[in-house]
């Protein structure tokens, strides 16, 4: 595990994250995901910090109500959130990290049809 740094564009709101040097991450094309171009990689909230910005942040839900989506109020970014999928971990854009693990390997989530395939989704970051 290394500690990454990340941040929203502004950098009002800033963060870090430990990830492996090897990350396997998400795009989902579900309509929030898609439109904003969000590449998730789901770590547990102990691997999580928020450096500073809590006061930048805020919060949209839809549907379910259940993922946060954590944006910041000055630059519009989404940073991270709380993911649906795993409610007690953070997903980090990896697109808002300063720099990248060794290695990433991207899949794609049929985030469109999420009931049918969210276990697989919620298990991997375990």
């Amino acid at each position: 595990m290394r500690q990454y740094s990340g941040s929203c564009h502004c950098q009002a709101v800033t963060f870090k994250v430990n990830l492996p040097d090897v990350v396997e991450s998400d795009r989902c094309n579900c309509s929030i995901c898609h439109k904003s171009g969000l590449i998730h990689v789901i770590v547990p909230l102990r691997d999580f910090i928020l450096v500073k910005g809590e006061e930048y942040l805020t919060t949209y839900t839809f549907n379910t109500k259940i993922a946060k989506h954590t944006f910041c109020r000055v630059c519009g970014i989404k940073p991270f959130y709380t993911p649906r999928s795993n409610p007690d971990g953070v997903s980090v854009n990896l697109h808002c990290l300063d720099s990248l693990p060794a290695t990433v390997k991207i899949a794609d989530f049929d985030g469109q049809n999420w009931e049918n395939n969210a276990y697989t989704l919620a298990h991997k970051s375990k």
